[in-house]
């Protein structure tokens, strides 16, 4: 079975009813966004496409985001999808590492052809128009076969060695994943509606997919981001809306309602469900978050290895305000979703006493088949079927899992990922740097900074300017430090090793425990 047959069944089932709108305009009804997807697909195939190749997604939010993604499934290829903000040259590696052959792109962030591709699509120009035009019966286009373990979703995360890995995601783990959401996240109807606030390339864009299997409703926000206000009206035009966004977007949706004196009960005419997820919550922030907006949230974790699925905390967990351990659990990302086990274990693998601090493992139907043309960083994140996450933490005696740190030096800013490797071998491209080491700093609205400390040649001027414009003209805007120390040496171990706890220490407040 393939996740376009997904479609075809809300199709064929609720034809008329409207699946896609753009802020409160309706987009598409279930017959019409099978029918386009239908078309793409038809038309990619007669372009020489064949099931398996990869297809790039360069996109700002967009209802055509939905139309295509599942028009690549009906023809049996594999998405991969793009954060909007990488700058073009990190895209150009993603298209080459994946050999990709086709791009939908939005021309305000791809203005330029990306290298190495066979067809590049503007989604707003005339040629994506006759793509997706519909075709007149969406059955009479056939769904490609695929196996549960063929590839569906190729998702490029950062990596330590300063490039990006494909995660290689099949359509047994985005069903397992669609599944799960019912029994560990939310109940979801078909009056129900998702927002796709969030960028669309990474979770939120998942969510999709259980909102489909529900027969639920899609809006994509006029501005296609987060804005506040606009969310909150569209909520109360449309119905209650739920979405998934990282803490930063929790606090924004917050910050907005305290200044605007809506209160629970207001919440609740424009937001169903809120889940949050990409970085733990500190404790004080979904306090807040619970008494100006009320019980509508519920928190996840997973990775792009384990999309959505590793542990999730309930809304009923997250309210009982009058549980013995309700501190210690709000602090924690909850427990095991259904489909998937967890385990804390030591260095080498093995199981750690409830209470004690480890390497997070999860096993299960939504772990990641491997990375893409990667076996060594493959054989060493999976081992017996566990996915070793990279992540510290610890489970208490009723199963809650909480995180104690990340490993590998993972800085997560605004719900994105940063690894301070990518940004450390930028910075030593810029003449007259001699070393940098890059941490994250905590952040009141962004979670954590981006922060670079910086030693120079002897005789080498470097500006804090310099550093800024050398990094914008080599990655993505939101990966750039935003703070720059220059020193005259970093501190290293006998070894040789930067001591980045050290430089942690100069940085004021203390980071706070998640």
């Amino acid at each position: 079975m393939s996740l376009a047959h997904l479609l075809l069944r809300r199709a064929l089932q609720l034809p008329e009813r409207t699946a896609v709108f753009h802020g409160t305009q309706p987009h598409a009804s279930h017959a019409m966004w099978a029918a386009r997807s239908a078309g793409v697909a038809q038309r990619m195939r007669e372009a020489g496409l064949q099931p398996g190749d990869r297809i790039v997604l360069f996109m700002y939010n967009h209802p055509r985001y939905l139309e295509l993604l599942w028009g690549a499934w009906w023809a049996g290829l594999v998405v991969v999808p793009v954060n909007a903000k990488l700058h073009p040259r990190e895209v150009e590696w993603i298209v080459d590492n994946a050999q990709a052959r086709w791009a939908f792109v939005t021309a305000d962030i791809a203005a330029q052809p990306l290298a190495g591709l066979a067809q590049q699509v503007d989604i707003e120009s005339a040629e994506a128009d006759a793509l997706l035009a519909p075709v007149p019966d969406a059955r009479a286009v056939p769904i490609s076969e695929r196996a549960p373990d063929d590839l569906a979703w190729l998702f490029y995360t950062s990596g330590t060695t300063g490039r990006p890995k494909g995660v290689m995601i099949t359509q047994r783990n985005l069903m397992t994943m669609g599944l799960s959401y019912f029994v560990d996240v939310d109940a979801v109807s078909p009056g129900d509606a998702i927002v796709y606030a969030a960028p669309m390339s990474h979770g939120a864009g998942l969510y999709a997919i259980p909102h489909l299997m529900a027969g639920a409703r899609h809006v994509v926000p006029s501005s296609g981001g987060v804005d506040p206000a606009e969310l909150f009206a569209l909520g109360a035009r449309l119905g209650p809306l739920s979405t998934f966004a990282a803490p930063t977007i929790v606090k924004r949706l917050v910050d907005h309602a305290e200044q605007a004196g809506l209160g629970p009960h207001d919440a609740a005419r424009s937001f169903k469900t809120i889940v949050y997820g990409g970085a733990p919550m500190y404790g004080a922030d979904i306090e807040r978050a619970l008494r100006v907006m009320g019980p509508r949230f519920v928190q996840i974790y997973g990775q792009g290895e384990t999309p959505m699925v590793a542990t999730a905390l309930s809304r009923a967990q997250l309210a009982d305000a009058s549980h013995p351990r309700h501190a210690a659990r709000i602090a924690s990302v909850g427990v095991a979703q259904t489909p998937v086990r967890i385990r804390i274990a030591d260095g080498q693998g093995r199981d750690l006493p409830t209470g004690e601090i480890g390497e997070v493992l999860v096993k299960g139907d939504s772990v990641m088949a491997g990375y893409w043309r990667n076996p060594e960083a493959t054989a060493a994140a999976i081992r017996d079927g566990w996915l070793f996450t990279g992540d510290v933490g610890c489970l208490d005696a009723d199963g809650f899992l909480t995180l104690k740190d990340r490993s590998k030096d993972l800085i997560i800013s605004g719900g994105s990922n940063i690894y301070p490797r990518e940004v450390e071998e930028v910075l030593l491209t810029l003449p007259g740097v001699a070393e940098a080491a890059v941490i994250g700093a905590p952040d009141a609205e962004w979670g954590e900074v981006v922060v670079a400390f910086v030693v120079a040649h002897a005789g080498a001027a470097i500006t804090p300017e310099a550093l800024d414009a050398h990094c914008l003209a080599q990655m993505a805007r939101f990966k750039r430090p935003k703070r720059y120390e220059l020193v005259a040496e970093l501190p290293k171990n006998n070894y040789g090793k930067v001591l980045k706890t050290a430089l942690r220490e100069r940085l004021t407040p203390p980071r706070p425990t998640a």
